[in-house]
């Protein structure tokens, strides 16, 4: 605490000790004693109208970015195009956290937040180092694509990995979590961002990418009941937590291409969410408006409608882009100045924000070293921690897992010891000689070990069925590991089906008969569920793992779980499924179809093979109590929940409890139930632990011609699960009433 304060005395003193430079600045955008508006201000009135229309139609990539410098005015070229999903990616080494489904799978707010500050940290630094070289190339500025908080609502669709899962109120809580993580807009650092997050994809963007149509083509259709129930809440979240920019997305929504979507980018994100930042497009999604869409015909037509609509950036693929046709929409009378003005507005904040404009030395952030931040023993320490945290146990039979050191192990498949196919997605370029696969990690568990890929990569067409028979006759123990992989579910690539690829079930099968009752675990690498139905009820299949992308910690973090290591922190197994698992597609309405009917937790009413929420544990959990802070509450009032459990088995454990509530009286159709607080935690065995959780008020919110708070009567379940469910995690779900009393109220005049 002394630190924090004598560095926040060390910055006063730098701000006073520059008060003269501020004084003998040559524009008053550069003074940094003023305002930010009235330096914003400033900085727009000098702007000629061929300096604005670069500045839009610079997004990235390649050849149209960066936007050039304004050498009069002393500013300097800058790139937008940077991602930062979990690492900085494409610019260089830098630390690979896990893949975003398996950090939403923690179900820790806490960890999203931590890996985004990581993530921003080493893009800083490089940033730092990139621009003192004179570098603005793609992918090394310090506006991040990130995070992504489309809904995951197809187990197909090959983008789901990038998703934090199919809930709006879980996916909501980490976005705002990622956005404070790498903006940093805390301490004496709070007048600079550290990077600058972005929602994506706005809106409804949910699949298909490629298959059964392209995502280039796609006309989402959405119900008003399902868009704010469901596509449209966490972008709320992201926005109130003070995101610099959005992303819309490559579809159209009825009918209207996203980017050119006036309701969308105006009406619904500037008016009634309050967004103040910059809206830029998917990459080349404003040509394909004309190209594929067919919306408009030409550039310039185009160009128009992105403007009229509320786009601030262009990203593209060439110099010559839509954008670059403003000069002409200006001289033609279709669009004003003054339009282009407000347009640029927010880009220049931005940069104002993070310190472009400023002394370097008055910008905390700009003191980041890249030999300092990037794979730091931190960072890579942390990328363990982060793993451990996302894997979920689906199966135990038998207590098999966690296992102690064995005389002879096989470890087979093609995710035993390929390292390229643990990352999925968005991955950093991590140094090889941090990167742990399971063979590396696992192999110490055996006094002799043995390796067998079976299959030449994941999507298995080729399969080695005799290597698959030597290597687990006559061992102790097999893991067997399996999963998709970016050549099966990426973006731009959809699955076709739920199977596992090529001949990975048939590996699985002959590597159950060949070992003989010998216990066989099964770890999988995935972004959306898989048909695993055999291997669930197979006796031979003793434990199945879910380890979504864990990248680069892979290996040592699966020993650490499957081995229950207490160092140096518990690694035993506490994610949860953030989506609904199902038995098969005949359980899934069709990717096209945007109803929520029948699809996700909230509104499916079959037995799936694992339910959203569901994680085991190595020990077992026994909730005593649930009460509620009142019992009678107002419309926008949030509600305090304490729920009271014991930790009844013999393992220092993590455990994720969930709330849930059900509405009883509702005038409207509403979700079956709806996840409406969680909080992981560590508990010891036997002792009594009360977590105390908050309800807000918007997650009671019900559509009828607008957001509304209603009166009535509600059921709140406290555990490690979702209530009912037919498939136990080895505790149990408590439950209580409240009861909310006033007029129906609008959820906008809500605090």
């Amino acid at each position: 605490m002394a630190a924090k304060y004598l560095l926040i005395s060390l910055l006063s003193l730098l701000l006073s000790t520059n008060a003269l430079l501020a004084s003998s600045t040559e524009f008053p955008f550069q003074n940094f004693s003023l305002p930010w508006e009235e330096r914003l201000a400033d900085l727009i009135s000098r702007l000629e109208l061929d300096d604005i229309v670069l500045q839009l139609a610079r997004g990235g990539a390649g050849p149209n970015g960066p936007t050039p410098p304004i050498p009069r005015l002393g500013i300097g070229p800058y790139n937008w195009n940077t991602e930062c999903l979990r690492g900085d990616v494409q610019a260089g080494n830098a630390t690979s956290f896990p893949q975003a489904i398996g950090i939403a799978a923690s179900f820790s707010v806490d960890l999203a937040n931590s890996l985004a500050s990581a993530t921003s940290e080493e893009v800083r630094a490089k940033y730092n180092n990139f621009t003192q070289h004179g570098i603005h190339r793609d992918h090394c500025g310090l506006s991040c694509f990130s995070p992504v908080v489309n809904i995951m609502r197809h187990p197909l669709w090959g983008r789901n990995q990038e998703t934090y899962g199919e809930d709006p109120y879980l996916t909501g809580e980490m976005a705002k979590a990622f956005v404070n993580g790498l903006q940093g807009l805390q301490g004496p650092a709070a007048r600079y961002l550290r990077t600058a997050a972005g929602c994506k994809h706005f809106a409804v963007y949910s699949g298909p990418e490629d298959y059964p149509s392209s995502r280039y083509t796609f006309n989402a259709g959405a119900t008003e009941r399902d868009l704010y129930m469901t596509y449209l809440p966490a972008f709320r979240e992201c926005v109130k937590a003070g995101a610099y920019s959005v992303m819309c997305s490559y579809n159209s929504i009825d009918s209207i291409p996203a980017c050119v979507d006036q309701r969308f980018l105006t009406d619904i994100l500037r008016t009634e969410f309050g967004f103040k930042g910059y809206v830029v497009s998917e990459r080349n999604a404003l040509e394909y408006v004309f190209l594929k869409h067919n919306y408009t015909q030409t550039p310039l037509q185009t160009a128009v409608a992105g403007v009229k609509a509320g786009c601030n950036l262009e990203q593209a693929d060439w110099a010559q882009n839509v954008y670059t046709n403003l000069t002409k929409a200006v001289q033609a009378g279709l669009v004003t100045e003054d339009e282009l003005r407000q347009l640029v507005r927010p880009l220049f904040y931005t940069r104002l924000r993070l310190g472009e404009f400023d002394p370097p030395e008055m910008n905390p952030w700009g003191r980041l070293q890249a030999s300092e931040e990037v794979e730091s023993l931190q960072h890579q320490n942390f990328a363990v921690l982060a793993a451990v945290q996302s894997f979920v146990l689906l199966k135990n039979a038998n207590n098999t897992l966690p296992i102690g050191r064995v005389n002879k192990i096989a470890i087979i498949g093609p995710f035993a010891n390929s390292p390229q196919d643990l990352f999925g997605s968005y991955a950093p370029q991590t140094d090889p000689k941090f990167i742990s696969t399971p063979w590396d990690g696992l192999r110490r568990l055996g006094r002799s070990q043995r390796l067998a890929a079976g299959c030449n990569n994941p999507i298995c067409d080729q399969y080695n069925q005799t290597a698959v028979m030597d290597a687990v006759t006559g061992v102790d123990l097999v893991i067997a590991c399996l999963g998709t992989g970016t050549q099966v579910e990426n973006e731009g690539l959809d699955r076709r089906n739920m199977s596992l690829p090529g001949h990975q079930l048939e590996l699985l099968q002959n590597a159950v008969k060949y070992a003989v009752g010998k216990p066989l675990i099964l770890l999988l690498f995935n972004g959306g569920p898989l048909d695993i139905g055999w291997a669930d009820n197979s006796t031979g299949v003793h434990a199945i793992m879910e380890c979504f992308y864990p990248a680069q910690a892979t290996g040592t973090a699966v020993h650490n779980v499957l081995i229950n290591s207490q160092f140096p922190t518990d690694a035993s197994p506490s994610g949860k499924l953030p989506f609904t698992w199902p038995r098969s597609l005949d359980q899934v309405p069709a990717m096209t179809n945007y109803n929520m009917t029948n699809r996700t937790y909230r509104y499916f009413t079959g037995d799936p093979l694992y339910p959203f929420g569901y994680g085991l544990s190595y020990t077992q959990f026994n909730y005593i109590n649930i009460t509620v802070g009142n019992t009678t509450i107002h419309p926008c009032d949030n509600l305090m929940v304490y729920v009271t459990l014991v930790n009844t088995g013999t393992s220092y454990a993590y455990e994720t409890v969930q709330v849930y509530i059900k509405w009883h009286n509702a005038s409207v159709t509403t979700p079956n139930i709806q996840l409406a607080a969680f909080n992981r935690f560590r508990t010891t065995p036997y002792n009594k632990v009360t977590d105390y959780l908050t309800i807000p008020a918007r997650v009671r919110a019900v559509f009828t011609n607008a957001l509304v708070l209603e009166p009535g009567v509600f059921t709140v379940y406290g555990g490690g699960q979702q209530p009912d469910q037919k498939r136990q995690v080895g505790s149990n779900v408590v439950n209580t009433t409240f009861t909310v009393a006033g007029p129906v109220t609008p959820l906008s005049t809500c605090p």
